[in-house]
Parts: structure tokens; sequence; C-alpha cells
């Protein structure tokens, strides 16, 4: 797959700094911010809103996402976080008794508190699955989920480290015992390609600011057609039956849209929001995510490459994601110490745990992994 060149014009990047940093947040697109211009004027002028607009965004941005994840437009709902979206999955889960839900330590809290409130109010278990010493997140996940599993919940990747899971093995092996599979996309989706069609989980969460390279307070959850009758967390008028006919509000209706619809959020046309993850899924799939991660792959692997010499290790090559690297600092050194002072050099990284977190984009290039690795040695030099 060929690479993309670097894409920093595309962003509003100023020279001298060198961004690491997609998986805490994204810089903006050039072309996202002038829709979020667009967007913000539209409300001068109300009366050229009309009420087909209420809807038309928001299906093409349903649309997008379909297309980037491999699933239907009809099973994808428009939520304001990643928080929401696992809460929505768990609110429409029913573990059995005493049932196991098994998560993954270290695991981001929007997809632990969900299941610990649902654990309560059903009885059941959160089965914390341990950080394995040899990295190997899906041979532990696959060792703890039993018959007694009733959910797996867990991510493409540990946040803190780019530690992979193998979606494809853990949802075999959830439905060899029944259980539903839930995956938290965020620091994956729009970096890696993903396949709903294929995994088939029963609800795949992202938040748009990653990734995506959304706005905050958007994320887009995928459901499958076995939820979609479920029950919303919200009960407005925009998810319901005829929504789309202004005259008719008032003649109230127990059916929902259809699909995925159920689940969105009040004001979901979001005339601001909406056009701006709009134009980033559009940017996404231009360049295709097959070329965003054979353009960021050789960038992650430059980081360990250059930061091992000067003692940092970083996960296996086999066992790493391709756009996110965890760096475990060597003997004396602090994280947030280090991460603090190579932002005064205008470097910017992220500390979590015990590990420095470098995640490049398309917006970089080789120029600024040497130029980290300077800074990096100078620092800890």
């Amino acid at each position: 797959m060929n690479s993309l060149v670097s894409q920093s014009d595309l962003f509003e990047i100023p020279g001298g700094v060198t961004y690491l940093n997609c998986a805490y947040m994204s810089p903006q697109l050039r072309s996202v911010t002038e829709a979020g211009r667009e967007g913000v004027a539209r409300k001068a002028t109300p009366w050229q809103i009309g009420s087909d607009d209420f809807f038309s965004g928001v299906e093409t941005l349903r649309e997008r996402f379909a297309a980037l994840v491999g699933g239907d437009a009809d099973g994808v709902a428009v939520v304001p976080s990643a928080s929401y979206g696992l809460s929505l999955a768990a609110s429409n889960l029913a573990p059995a008794t005493g049932g196991e839900i098994v998560v993954i330590e270290d695991q981001f809290p929007s997809n632990v508190y969900p299941w610990t409130d649902l654990a309560a109010r059903t009885g059941g278990n959160v089965v914390t699955v341990t950080r394995p010493d040899d990295q190997d997140w899906t041979a532990a996940i696959l060792d703890v989920v039993g018959e007694a599993t009733s959910v797996v919940a867990v991510p493409p990747c540990h946040w803190t480290d780019g530690t992979i899971v193998d979606l494809r093995a853990v949802s075999d092996r959830t439905r060899e015992v029944g259980a539903a599979f839930v995956v938290d996309g965020t620091q994956w989706v729009g970096a890696a390609a993903i396949d709903v069609d294929d995994l088939q989980p029963d609800f795949l969460v992202t938040a748009a600011y990653k990734w995506l390279l959304g706005p905050y307070s958007m994320c887009l959850v995928w459901v499958h057609p076995r939820h979609r009758q479920g029950r919303p967390i919200e009960f407005g008028w925009v998810n319901r039956d005829g929504a789309d006919d202004f005259a008719g509000l008032v003649d109230y209706t127990d059916l929902f849209r259809s699909g995925a619809r159920r689940y969105d959020v009040g004001e979901t046309a979001n005339f601001v929001l909406v056009p701006m993850l709009t134009r980033a899924l559009d940017q996404l799939l231009e360049w295709g995510v097959d070329r965003v991660a054979a353009t960021i792959s050789p960038l992650a692997s430059a980081v360990v490459e250059l930061a091992e010499p000067l003692g940092f290790v970083a996960p296996p090559a086999e066992l790493r994601s391709p756009h996110l690297v965890g760096l475990t600092l060597p003997e004396g050194l602090y994280p947030k110490q280090l991460a603090s002072q190579m932002a005064e050099s205008s470097v910017h990284v992220s500390v979590r745990g015990n590990v420095i977190r470098v995640s490049p984009h398309v917006y970089n290039d080789l120029g600024d992994i040497d130029r980290f690795a300077q800074v990096l040695s100078e620092t800890v030099g």
C-alpha cells in the first residue's frame, strides 16, 4: 500500500511545533475549521434552515462512518461521547445473574464505569484481565473468557501504550460462549482498518476528536442489527417515527425511527459539529485508512528505533499498534517531568501511566521523528 506524503499543509500546525500526540487530541484540518465557521454562521439566518436540514446532514454523517468501518448507515447512532455510547451499550445488554463482564487492566474509564454499574444492577461481576508480563493481551483475554462470561468490553489497542488486542480472535471466542462483544474503537478507528461486517461486534463506539480528526463532543456508534430495537438513553422527539413531519410532532407515538437512529442524542442535527465531523471523515475516506496506516506505521517504528538506544523500552513489534507506541522510561527518569521538558522544546507527547506515549499522524514526517529523538536525547542526557 502506497503511503502519503506529509499532509501538514492541510492542518494549522505552526512551524517549529512537533506534534506527536494524536492519541490525546488531533489537530484540526483547515477544512474542518472552515466547516465549523460555516456552521456557526448558519444560525445568523435561521429562516434558511429548513426542516429537512435537521436530518439530511446527519444521514450523510452516518453514511461516511459506515463506509469507514465496513458497516451499514442504518446501524449508526450519533451521540456526544464514548461514555455515552458505552453507557448505551451497557443499558441494552442483559447479562445473566452472576455473569462476568470482562475488561482489561487500566482500561480507559469510559469503558469501565458503565460495566461496574451494570454489574451492580444485575448481580454480575466485573473481571479485570491483568496486564500480562509478555504483553500479549489477546492470549490473556482468551484465557479468561468462558461459559460464565456475559460481556467482553475491550479496545483494539491499549490506550496507554498501543499494545494490541486481536479483535478477530476475541470476537470468535465471544461467539463460542454466547457473550456480547463491545469495542471501544476510539484509539483505533481512522488510523487503522476495522470491519464490523467481519468482526460482528454488538457495539462499536468511537469518539471523534482523536483519530477521526473531528471535533470534541461527537461520537459515533455502530450497533449490530440484533440490538436495533432496544431502549434509548433519551426519550425525545427527534428519534421518533415521523419526526421529520414538524406539523405532526404532537401526534405522539411510541414508535422510533428505523435502525440505530432511536439511540441518537437530542439535538442530533448540531449544525456546527455534524458538518465538521463529516468533513473530517470525507478527508479520511479520500486518503483511505489503509494509506493512512501505511503512512503512520513507519513513523511509529522510527520512534522506537531512535528511542531504544537511549534506554527506552517499547512493546514487541508484533504486539504494538501501527500508530501509537508507549515507551517505558529507563531507571531514574520520571514521565511527567520528561514530557514537560520536551514540551518546552515544542515537542508534544503524552504521559500515560509510567510511559511516554507517542502517536504520529499524516501531518508528521521523519523530520519530526528526528526532532523528537534529538530533544529526547538532550532531555535524558
